[in-house]
């Protein structure tokens, strides 16, 4: 063995990173589903008092159209762990969190979806911080 590939330093990932990627990809797996609900919506096999586009109203229409297209692309972003993967969701997440808290009478009123994006937002949150600190624990 030649002195260079004996040197040779292995990257391998944290266990906070592995578990940081599959805690994406199950986001992303949500963001489908949430994305082929919006579809549903928008086809018309919805079974509510809203079940097809053209008798939505305009806020339900401009609201189910952005974010069955946003949520797609939202999943494949996370899937892949691109960089753009959360940025998308979190737009996606930040809208949901407008329509349901600043205008309820509209879209009415569900906790449990703004209770589990703060949630997600959150644990993203601890996750990159504590991969942040690893990173420079190890730089010095």
């Amino acid at each position: 063995m030649s002195e260079a590939t004996s040197r040779r330093v292995v990257l391998q990932p944290s266990t906070v990173e592995v578990i940081f990627a599959w805690f994406q990809r199950v986001i992303s797996g949500y963001c489908l589903l949430f994305g082929i609900l919006y579809w549903i919506r928008l086809i018309g096999f919805y079974p509510g008092s809203l079940w097809r586009f053209d008798l939505m109203p305009v806020h339900w229409q401009v609201a189910a159209v952005t974010l069955a297209v946003f949520f797609p692309f939202a999943a494949a972003g996370l899937w892949m762990l691109a960089s753009w993967g959360p940025v998308i969701w979190f737009i996606c997440a930040a809208t949901e969190t407008l329509m349901h808290v600043g205008f309820p009478e509209l879209f009415g009123h569900r906790p449990l979806i703004v209770a589990s994006h703060a949630a997600v937002a959150l644990l993203y949150i601890v996750f990159r911080v504590v991969i942040w600190v690893q990173k420079r624990r190890s730089r010095q």
